[in-house]
């Protein structure tokens, strides 16, 4: 509970994940100190002390006796690291009220930050480590524990070096292929002169032993290994791609598997594939950039952001595997691991803590990651302004797992929306729904400036030549398999003339001719 209003409505209140009392009528209850640890493992909540859940689930204050020594007794406890791990609590944080005259202490536990959990009760964590599900406390198993451990390390999961492989673990084909991306945006950049040892090296996907000898590290394993390399170091390592899986079967129209031995396996080249799957049927408003054409929507690059988030956030260690699934009505991304820090925080923007810091690095260096914080806040924010649908970000509660849903509720994007999104509005020409560029030009003008760049792109003529070939390529779109004579007649020329036009078209590639002489009819390529 956050305030004294919300407190003072107790009684209309139930138990539930945040909020859990305790009569203490005869002292401090040791059940206590498993809420605790369950709150500071999960959510954070309150517990209140001095009153008691009801057989209908209706809570009733009963009040403490002696609050002042009671509290007193809870700080020392508190500070006791053979009763509890840590002390999360501050003096705002537990305090005295009164509640229809009765003396209740509430704590107000915050979720504990990771490299301070597992926050545990007793001396061994692996029996004193909670977490709430729902309105109880549940005994975290040992691998709930280990995972706990591995995200307190200060350092990023994939940062090991892993000094029992070589660099013979990597896909060549995946190294190659990143290096070109790598070129492509990176042009005269020094690196692109290194051997890929040295360059591997650079991006962090490869680490010196403390002999100086070159191995993988856990981040360049995922991303350029083999797939049965990797499960010697991450056994439960699983990438899947479901497109349009039926609810009542496990049918699908496509679907890509790390495990089916006919591609390397690793998260680059999984992220590679999927990316082109997950964008297509997008829709594309015709918006230029000078006379070039710009494809790239900010919900492409929402779809890119969320399927490398899941990448440089997933526990590989973890179970259940790295699982996207396309369908009618949206986009789910789940990977194994819980949210390293508080969702709340996260669709905040401007914190990142990504579990697999080198990944997200290596990603970044070519445009397939965002290192701003702003990732999960952004993803949400475009969603919801094309698709009138809130995106819905969650953690399962059977197992340590993140849930990212970006289903449509059933809306086709709002283009117009769309439009307004655009990074660099200033210097583009765009035209949303209402069919009007922003400068005022209409879809047509629009059509005309393109066909007008790939024209002059094939052919060395002169700008009324321009306009006349423009005109035949207009027409042949809503026209196709159209004669000589009816482009004639349509530019208003002579058949002679509108053969040499066509024959040039034809000669650049732009279009194409069927039949024979007087026969012969054109369509667009």
């Amino acid at each position: 509970m956050e305030n004294l209003l919300e407190l003072q409505n107790l009684e209309k209140m139930h138990e539930d994940g945040r909020l859990e009392v305790k009569n203490a009528r005869g002292g401090i209850p040791e059940s206590l100190w498993e809420t605790y640890s369950a709150f500071a493992n999960t959510d954070g909540g309150s517990i209140v002390l001095g009153a008691r859940d009801r057989t209908d689930h209706t809570i009733e204050i009963v009040g403490v006796h002696d609050a002042f020594k009671l509290k007193t007794d809870l700080w020392n406890l508190l500070n006791n690291r053979q009763k509890v791990s840590v002390n999360l609590l501050t003096d705002g944080l537990l305090r005295i009220e009164k509640i229809e005259g009765k003396d209740v202490i509430v704590m107000d536990v915050p979720r504990a930050d990771r490299t301070s959990r597992p926050v545990y009760c007793g001396m061994d964590p692996r029996s004193g480590s909670y977490r709430r599900n729902g309105e109880g406390d549940y005994h975290c198993t040992l691998e709930e524990v280990s995972a706990m451990f591995r995200d307190a390390a200060l350092v990023p999961q994939d940062a090991k070096v892993l000094q029992e492989m070589d660099l013979s673990v990597f896909c060549q084909e995946t190294v190659r292929a990143y290096r070109q991306m790598f070129k492509d945006s990176h042009t005269g950049h020094v690196w692109n002169a290194l051997d890929d040892e040295i360059f591997l090296r650079r991006i962090g996907a490869v680490g010196l032993s403390e002999g100086g000898t070159y191995h993988p590290t856990a981040a360049g394993l995922l991303i350029f290994g083999y797939e049965y390399e990797i499960l010697r170091e991450f056994p439960q390592y699983f990438l899947d791609y479901q497109e349009n899986r039926q609810v009542a079967s496990t049918r699908w129209t496509d679907r890509i598997v790390s495990s089916s031995g006919d591609w390397s396996g690793n998260v680059f080249d999984f992220v590679s594939k999927v990316i082109p799957k997950l964008t297509s049927g997008l829709k594309v408003p015709f918006v230029l950039k000078g006379s070039q054409r710009v494809d790239d929507t900010p919900v492409h690059k929402i779809i890119r952001e969320a399927l490398t988030n899941a990448c440089v956030h997933a526990d590989f260690y973890g179970r259940r595997g790295l699982v996207v699934t396309k369908g009618k009505d949206g986009f789910t991304f789940a990977n194994p691991g819980r949210m390293r820090v508080a969702k709340e925080v996260a669709m905040e923007g401007g914190v990142s803590d990504p579990r697999n810091g080198i990944m997200l690095k290596i990603f970044s260096m070519v445009n397939l990651g965002e290192r701003a914080g702003s990732g999960l806040c952004s993803i949400c924010n475009v969603w919801e302004k094309v698709f009138h649908t809130a995106a819905e970000i969650m953690e399962a509660e059977d197992v340590d797992r993140v849930i990212l849903k970006l289903y449509n509720g059933g809306n086709e994007q709002d283009v117009d929306a769309m439009l307004g999104l655009y990074e660099t509005k200033d210097e583009l020409n765009v035209v949303g729904d209402s069919g009007k560029y922003v400068s005022g030009y209409t879809v047509a003008d629009i059509d005309k400036l393109s066909i007008k760049s790939q024209i002059i792109d094939k052919l060395s003529i002169n700008a009324g030549n321009v306009d006349k070939l423009c005109e035949i390529l207009l027409y042949l779109r809503q026209n196709p398999h159209s004669s000589t004579a009816s482009v004639a007649q349509t530019l208003g020329v002579s058949v002679s003339s509108a053969k040499i036009y066509l024959r040039r078209l034809v000669d650049a590639g732009l279009i194409v001719p069927h039949g024979a002489n007087k026969n012969r009819t054109y369509s667009l390529v």
